[in-house]
């Protein structure tokens, strides 16, 4: 029996110990500069003492350049259309240790204050645990409810609420 018992903790301990992963082929096929290259080589800036890999976060024709998930009303599921931008950066993240984020949830003007607080965290999170879930480490996000305290757009109606309801992701160190 202690020996089963032994041999059971053994294999648990195996299941959690970490384990490297590798970034996927597709981030590293097209080579350096062209805002997929994970690899690493270029983290340190020269010019500003910052990590290099602010360019990638930066470079228009990267998918890492795009920091807003938009939600449907009363809703704090991330739409399909968001799902590879969440993806992305939870990849970045992950091959990037030292990297970190805030991840900001946001709501429109209807609702009360707490409530939109509330709806607005749910929204950051469902972020970062899709992040989570992707391969970033918890250390590494933060998530926090704006409510409607930062509006993008200002005024009523559908157009404007739209762009409010949205969960922002803001790297450390921009």
């Amino acid at each position: 029996m202690r020996k089963l018992l032994c041999l059971a903790l053994i294999v648990l301990l195996s299941a959690c110990a970490s384990q490297t992963t590798q970034p996927d082929v597709d981030d590293l096929s097209s080579g350096p500069g062209n805002g997929n290259d994970l690899s690493g080589s270029d983290l340190m800036g020269s010019d500003s003492g910052r990590p290099g890999y602010f360019n990638q976060l930066n470079d228009p024709n990267s998918i890492l350049s795009q920091r807003s998930v938009f939600y449907d009303f009363d809703s704090y599921t991330v739409k399909s259309e968001y799902r590879e931008l969440v993806l992305s950066h939870a990849r970045f993240l992950r091959d990037n240790p030292a990297a970190s984020v805030i991840l900001q949830g946001n709501t429109d003007d209807r609702g009360s204050r707490e409530y939109n607080l509330a709806l607005g965290q749910r929204r950051a999170d469902s972020v970062k645990n899709m992040m989570i879930l992707s391969g970033a480490q918890d250390v590494q996000i933060e998530s926090v409810s704006l409510g409607e305290e930062k509006p993008r757009a200002l005024g009523h109606g559908e157009s404007t609420w739209s762009q409010n309801r949205r969960t922002d992701i803001l790297y450390r160190g921009e």
